[in-house]
Formats: structure tokens, sequence, C-alpha cells
């Protein structure tokens, strides 16, 4: 497995012995409760033998490197965003998943299920995510073309009609549409019915490309008016999707995020990180993310913009096409005191089953 980081093993050197264990101490305690841990607490848990007033001193030297803080006077200390990412660069192993870890993904994304639309897997591949972790899990998926397989235009008033398309795997897509003035319900059978003679087993791109090329074609068979609603109905559904945005973003596992909640700080962080996700622009910015290197990619606070505000992690990995395009990526984005060591490989393996799904079968 890639895994993107940013150098810190070879930092890890300047700390002896007693520093490490101690700061290990403290970040895999702050990752596992949320709490600041004291000196004394950590004297009682050190494999070798050190006084409170000894671990106090280590503890003033990581102060003064930054890896640590005490959030209040007289409190325990946390680790900074500078000790988690050093934590995550020399300190954190990655093993690799189990068998049955990996066939429990598999089994959790219904993978056996070809027969599915993509957004239904990525829904599972979410939903699996938020449950293995603190946060909330992620995809980010290009806005695939579905196969069409019937168009129809019912007539709701004299100036808009309601195109129905209808793909491969039965997913139905609504939008109204403007008539052009004089349009017949005759008019609306005659268009549905031309271009369900020539949509078999394309897409709506591939059918707008045959229907230039069918130009005379059209002319000829279609009066002027149908030939405008056939127009009209694919222009409807022309562009990357209504936003102008080439990709979706489906998040699952938000009421995880209110979970260990400290007081109004933490409910700020959220709100802002609510109002991050929604934004239509973030999904490109995710993907460029991930796109950035190879393997999977942990951004922690401030060290990723799109989420610096909040004060959030995020976890993500690209998947690829069957052409090595990077097509998506999947991930968890939540509080800083994920669980990395075990969501990182969870995230590395869904993308690889993500990526399986997404090729198409020789």
């Amino acid at each position: 497995m890639d895994l993107q980081t940013s150098g810190g093993r070879e930092g890890a050197s300047g700390l002896d012995e007693r520093s490490r264990e101690i700061f290990r101490r403290i970040v895999e305690s702050y990752l596992d409760t949320g709490e600041p841990l004291g000196s004394r607490s950590l004297s009682r848990l050190l494999p070798m033998s050190l006084s409170p007033a000894s671990v106090r001193n280590v503890m003033s030297d990581l102060e003064e490197l930054g890896l640590i803080y005490a959030p209040h006077i007289s409190a325990g200390r946390l680790p900074t965003q500078s000790g988690l990412r050093f934590f995550v660069d020399a300190f954190m192993q990655v093993g690799d998943l189990s068998i049955e870890e990996q066939a429990n993904i598999e089994r959790q994304i219904r993978a056996e299920d070809r027969a599915q639309p993509m957004e239904n897997l990525m829904t599972e591949a979410t939903r699996m995510l938020s449950g293995v972790s603190r946060g909330a899990g992620i995809v980010i998926t290009a806005k695939s073309d579905a196969v069409l397989k019937h168009v129809e235009f019912i007539r709701l008033e004299p100036t808009k009609a309601l195109a129905i398309l209808v793909g491969d795997h039965n997913q139905v897509e609504n939008r109204i549409i403007d008539l052009p003035a004089g349009v017949t319900s005759s008019q609306l059978t005659e268009a549905g019915n031309f271009l369900n003679a020539h949509l078999t087993g394309q897409t709506l791109p591939e059918l707008r490309t045959q229907l230039k090329s069918l130009k005379e074609k059209v002319l000829s068979e279609l009066d002027a008016l149908s030939q405008d609603l056939v127009e009209r109905g694919l222009a409807i559904w022309s562009g990357d999707s209504e936003e102008g945005q080439p990709a979706r973003l489906i998040v699952r596992g938000r009421a995880n995020l209110l979970e260990g909640l400290a007081g109004a700080e933490d409910l700020d962080r959220l709100r802002l990180l609510f109002d991050d996700l929604e934004k239509k622009d973030s999904l490109i910015e995710i993907l460029e993310l991930a796109e950035s290197g190879p393997g999977v990619r942990i951004f922690i606070g401030s060290e990723n913009k799109l989420f610096s505000l909040s004060g959030s992690s995020l976890i993500v990995a690209p998947y690829r096409d069957e052409e090595d395009r990077i097509v998506g990526a999947v991930g968890v984005i939540g509080p800083t005191r994920l669980n990395y060591s075990r969501i990182v490989p969870m995230v590395d393996y869904t993308a690889q089953v993500l990526a399986r799904l997404t090729r198409k079968p020789l």
C-alpha cells in the first residue's frame, strides 16, 4: 500500500527513547479518548521508571519542539497539529487488512452484484467507511452517463412538459422542459418515438453525436416543431451536471461527527465542516487532493485548505478506470483524532474495490 507522508520518519531520530515513548503515549491517549494526558498518569503507563517530575521535564521539551501543548493551566498535554503529523509520519504502523476484513468490505459494498447502479455501490462504500471510523465516509465520483433504454415526454401544461429518461438499470431521471410554441400531443409522442428508435444501448452524449450525423434524416422524418422538441429534450441533459460540476459527492455518517463534542467551539468547527461539504466546488478540490500523489493521502487540519477552518482531518485515496484515469476518490473526513492506522488500510482497499467495479468487464 502506498501512503503519502511528509518525511517525518527521519525527524524521529532527534528524540531519545524516553521522549519518543512519552510523546507516543500522549498521542495514542488523545486518539483513544480525546482527553489530555498528565505527567502522573503518564509515569504509571511508561515501561521505564520515571517520576512525574522527570516526565514533566520531557513534556516541556516536547512543547518547545511544538509537538504537544497544554489546553489549560495545570492540565495534561495534547498533540498539536504538527505533533499529529509527526506521529503519523514517524510512528504510525499501517498493516494490511486480513482476508476476513477484505471480504467484509466487499460484502458490504455488495461487489458481487454488478447489476447494481454504481451510485448504489458508492452509497454502500460511504456507509461502510463511516461505520469503521469516528468520521463521515465520502465518495467523489465523476458523473457518469447512463446507457439509456427509454425516453418519454409528458405534457404538463401548454408550455411545459416532463422529460423522462430511463437508464439500463431502471434508474429514472425527470426534468421539466419548456415546449416550443404550438407543440401538439402527437408531436410529443413523435419526438419520443424518434429518440427511442435511435437510443438503444447508447449514452446521452453518444446519442447527441449520432443525431448530429443524422441531421438530414432528422429534418426529413420530423417536422420543425418535433425536431425542436428533440433538441430541447437532449439539451436539458447536456453539460456535466445541473450545477456545472463534473462530479458528485456522496456523504454518509455525518451523525458520527456529533459524538464527543466538548462545547461551543467544537460545534462551531462542525458547522464549518458541514458548510464546506455543501459547497459544490469542494468536489473538484477533493479530487485534486487525491490526485496529488499515489495511494492514500492524509491531510491533518490546516494542511488541507479545503477544511482548514473546521480543523478536520481527511484521509483520501483515488480510484481509477480500466485506462488508469482517476475517476473518483474515496475517504473519511472527521476530527483530528481519527484512528488513522485502522482507517488508512480500509480506505486503500475500498478504493481498490471501487476501481475494480468501475472497470468494464472484458
